[in-house]
């Protein structure tokens, strides 16, 4: 342990321990702008500088270790000053129109600004333009409000191991972007969107889907259906300022009904389809000597990911479509016979904590090209950005159920949205099945958490499953090394893109700097997503009634032809670089 000073105050810290965090432990706020917790700490920004008794230069506390006797001050007017000088100069070449940038009142520059009580530009010189990167199905790039924090460069290259970002050029025209300038949209980013939820501003965006939406719910011809993911009723809270993972289930229902969409459906309902289809299919592939592992195909981030790096896996992949694209296709097959509607006049809108699902919608293989499965993805924020826009006292709606037609659902379903859970909820059906029974384990604690690759053997019958958990595409790539080297044996292997899965996918509220060090929206959002599958009545996906009886009536049963003509897809190998070129 190493005792340091800090404003005064006495604090002791052990050794390996940097100013920040010491800084922090003593209830001392030093800013920070470019600093993100276990993603980003590289001193690139100087705005935590500090002053060291002894050091006539001002360090960076987010790199600086601590050592024993230190004297820190955090805020004399040398400090001070030299803080608001950075800030200014950041903010001279940056686009500063925030009452119409995406990211007004939850951009981390802005609320600095504010903080430092900057009204004026002392050094407001050249300013560079840049065009706009709006190539890309998922994320749009705009340089113009970059702060060159290197956040969203660290995530892609440290956390996802996928590298389509980098700094190019120098000095002044330094500029974070795709090699050679190319657009994201030719370059190997899967979409993910974890980019857009560490950029500290607007300069990483979603493309949005929003006026398309307007615009099918004010023509009368359409027929109108919104389908929220698992993730979603765990996080849309936090944009009407509740607290972090407050459970808006019934409030979610109630607002997509105010914004007069004609049918409202789950998601959970397609998570329970999608069990009952991928659950069967491995039980074939271990009783019929199919590919094994066998690895889940819900997260479109990872499929790409898969597709890019690893096309020697692809028939690994189940062919399972993921829920929101299996409830688009029965939608547009099951429901719209029920109902006597043309299929080619329903919209079904896509409400998804993840911007790989833009991506996803137009894919071969969902759907055709006159009736896709689903013709518009929302993120959590442009859904919160709707109900905002027309006035929906969010937070003192009452609670609604979804419409039942396509609207109920299991626990199993629920946990979709945490990483671990696909794998839980399969276990739950494949469990039963294999056995013969209705088994009272449904808790399989082994694969939840965050740990970034669990595993876990499990004994169902005379079978013994061995299983692991990715998430996160490092964590996707270790395993996937492990399981190539042969040092590895799995039977059922679950991947996520995004780092806890899909509560804290690109498409989720943001999170800021200052809140994601302190908590962390992974496990707080999870917490939720558990609590309503415990509540929750039936939590096996194959003792959904609603279920059962689409087999029944509609598909036969689980993995037949019509099945999987409507709930299975294909993929195939995808080009690193598909117009030339390698990342640098």
């Amino acid at each position: 342990m190493v005792t340091l000073t800090i404003d005064g105050i006495k604090v002791e810290v052990p050794e390996d321990t940097t100013v920040l965090e010491a800084a922090r432990q003593a209830h001392v706020h030093i800013p920070t702008l470019c600093f993100l917790k276990d993603i980003n700490e590289i001193g690139a920004c100087r705005m935590c500088l500090v002053e060291v008794k002894g050091n006539a230069a001002l360090q960076a506390a987010c790199v600086l270790p601590v050592s024993e006797g230190m004297e820190v001050s955090t805020n004399n007017n040398k400090v001070r000053e030299t803080r608001k000088t950075i800030l200014e100069l950041i903010l001279s070449n940056h686009d500063r129109e925030c009452l119409m940038c995406s990211r007004n009142r939850t951009c981390e520059l802005q609320r600095m600004a504010e903080e430092f009580g900057i009204r004026s530009i002392t050094y407001d010189g050249e300013r560079l333009r840049h065009p706009l990167d709006l190539h890309s199905p998922s994320v749009v790039r705009d340089p113009n409000k970059c702060v060159l924090c290197k956040r969203c460069v660290s995530v892609c290259d440290r956390v996802q191991t996928v590298g389509a970002i980098g700094e190019t050029q120098r000095g002044f025209h330094t500029i974070v972007e795709p090699v050679w300038g190319k657009s994201l949209a030719d370059v190997p980013c899967v979409n993910c969107g974890q980019c857009i939820a560490s950029c500290p501003v607007g300069a990483l965006t979603e493309k949005s889907n929003a006026d398309e939406v307007w615009a099918a719910l004010n023509d009368p011809t359409k027929h109108v259906i919104v389908q929220p993911a698992p993730a979603v009723r765990t996080s849309l809270g936090e944009e009407f300022g509740m607290p972090m993972g407050t459970r808006v289930t019934g409030k979610l229902a109630a607002a997509l009904r105010r914004l007069h969409f004609d049918r409202v459906f789950d998601t959970d309902f397609g998570a329970d389809l999608t069990i009952m289809e991928e659950g069967h299919e491995l039980i074939h592939r271990l009783e019929e000597g199919g590919t094994l592992p066998m690895i889940t195909s819900c997260s479109p981030g990872w499929v790409k990911f898969c597709e890019t790096f690893y096309p020697d896996m692809i028939d690994n992949l189940s062919s399972c479509k993921s829920p929101h694209q299996m409830l688009g296709a029965i939608v547009k097959s099951y429901y719209a016979e029920q109902q006597g509607i043309d299929p080619k006049d329903i919209f079904m809108v896509s409400v998804m904590p993840c911007t790989a699902k833009k991506y996803e919608k137009d894919r071969d293989g969902q759907g055709t090209e006159e009736v896709r499965d689903v013709d518009a993805v929302l993120t959590v924020r442009e859904l919160a950005q709707m109900i905002k826009d027309a006035n929906i006292d969010f937070a003192s709606l009452p609670d609604e159920d979804f419409d039942e037609f396509l609207g109920e659902s299991t626990g199993a379903g629920v946990i979709f949205g945490v990483t671990g859970g696909v794998m839980e909820a399969a276990l739950r059906t494949v469990a039963d099945v294999l056995a013969g029974e209705d088994l009272q384990k449904i808790d399989f604690q082994e694969v939840r958490g965050i740990e970034g690759i669990k595993e876990a053997s499990v004994k169902i019958g005379e079978h013994e499953l061995n299983v692991a958990v990715a998430h996160g595409l490092g964590n996707a790539r270790k395993l996937l090394e492990l399981v190539r080297s042969g040092e590895k044996h799995y039977d059922f292997i679950e991947i996520m893109a995004c780092p806890g899965g899909c509560v804290n996918g690109g498409g989720q509220p943001f999170v800021p700097a200052y809140i994601r060090n302190e908590r962390d929206p992974r496990v707080v959002r999870a917490a939720s997503q558990y609590d309503e599958d415990r509540e929750k009545v039936l939590r096996k996906s194959h003792q959904n009634p609603k279920i059962q009886a689409l087999y029944e009536e509609y598909l036969g049963e689980p993995n037949s032809h019509k099945a999987h003509e409507l709930l299975h897809t294909f993929y195939e190998p995808k080009e690193k670089f598909p117009k030339g070129g390698a990342h640098a």
